[in-house]
């Protein structure tokens, strides 16, 4: 076995006395291996206990000694083995970790508890996590929903100032007179003129623990979409509890502190609470966000969603808007709305923009989901 293989498997194994590798680590390699040791080893050795020095100085080596998909690994099991949940509350040591999103979700669910001193810390790292977030997919939403408002807005009666000639042209290419030298309009096409917006868009989110992801990226998308005015937008999130946190859209770095991660669910509240913001039924897009493990009156909650896909509203079932794979989620639940016609899926934040784009415009969702490769969940046979 090369020197290089063997070096690799030492690594591994950790150096104990069993490991028959015989190989003595120098430098960066023995830095490592004892950044590993101290967090994996812990319960067998002394680790890093309650000191924060000694914390920060291992935050501090990891973050040197390894990439940073690594690092984020390694604090998030040091949540659970080092206490360091605990300790995030001290702002020497919130200052030393890398921003990620588990993070972010961390602090956001330690907000009541926080020190003063300490958070503002906490919300510069949320707000680093937020902004990543936008520069990602802010754009390619404000891109999809402004095109679909497009589309969905045409009119063939148009006033003259509102008449789009290129579309109006396009279209009607085969009415072209070589006589006149001109195309003579058969029909004329432009963009309807609303005083109001053209689309009510209101989310729902269950802030339970396992929904902290969802919680993140629906109150980024959430404040974009309050940007665009052709859209009105509300966020409520619950948990036992409804809070209509629209007022604070313009900051999704204070909608996320306005959260409060963890607890039970009642989903029946929340849609009767959603009911109630409902205008415009047949403009209206309902999204709500959980993975339906309901604590309320399942029978009303059947019964809400129900009358309000009666009145005209569009409704959409999100068992996770997250890109941490396979969700779990109330099958039997999922299948029970999917029978009443609200479609159930999981999405990452990457298709969020293609499914609000595909619900303006009307389109079928389930076609839409079938081309992103989705899987509905389906109503029970019999």
């Amino acid at each position: 076995m090369t020197d290089e293989r063997l070096r690799r498997w030492r690594m591994i194994l950790g150096g104990a006395e069993v490991d028959g590798t015989g190989v003595a680590l120098a430098g960066d390699d023995l830095k490592r291996d004892q950044a590993l040791e101290r967090l994996y080893d812990a319960e067998r050795q002394a680790g890093l206990g309650g000191s924060s020095p000694a914390v920060v100085r291992w935050l501090g080596d990891i973050r040197t000694y390894f990439p940073s998909s690594v690092v984020s690994v390694m604090q998030h099991d040091a949540l659970e083995r080092l206490n360091l949940r605990r300790m995030l509350l001290e702002p020497e040591l919130l200052a030393t970790v890398q921003p990620d999103l588990e993070l972010a979700t961390e602090l956001i669910a330690l907000g009541s508890v926080m020190p003063s001193e300490t958070r503002d810390t906490a919300r510069t790292i949320v707000r680093q996590v937020v902004e990543d977030v936008e520069r990602r997919l802010a754009s390619p939403l404000r891109q999809e929903i402004s095109g679909a408002l497009n589309r969905a807005s045409v009119t063939r009666r148009p006033r003259h100032r509102d008449i789009d000639w290129d579309r109006t042209i396009r279209r009607n290419l085969r009415h072209y007179q070589p006589d006149y030298r001109t195309v003579i309009p058969e029909m004329l096409l432009g963009h309807a003129r609303r005083a109001s917006a053209l689309r009510d868009v209101i989310i729902a989110v269950d802030q339970s623990g396992s929904m902290a992801a969802s919680v993140v990226y629906s109150s980024v998308f959430a404040a974009v979409m309050a940007s665009i005015r052709s859209v009105e937008t509300r966020l409520v999130v619950f948990d036992t509890s409804v809070v209509d946190l629209t007022e604070l859209l313009d900051d999704p770095v204070e909608v996320l502190f306005g959260t409060q991660l963890g607890g039970g669910t009642d989903i029946n509240r929340a849609v009767g609470y959603c009911q109630t913001l409902v205008r415009r039924p047949s403009d209206t897009i309902f999204v709500l966000i959980s993975d339906l493990y309901e604590g309320g009156v399942e029978r009303e909650l059947l019964t809400r969603v129900s009358q309000v896909l009666g009145s005209g509203v569009s409704v959409i079932v999100l068992l996770a808007l997250s890109d941490r794979g396979a969700p779990s989620f109330d099958n039997e639940l999922a299948a029970k709305l999917a029978a009443l016609g609200a479609p159930a899926f999981a999405c990452t934040p990457d298709q969020f923009p293609g499914l609000m784009a595909t619900a303006i415009e009307r389109r079928d969702i389930g076609r839409w989901a079938a081309d992103e490769g989705i899987a509905l969940e389906r109503p029970k046979e019999g």
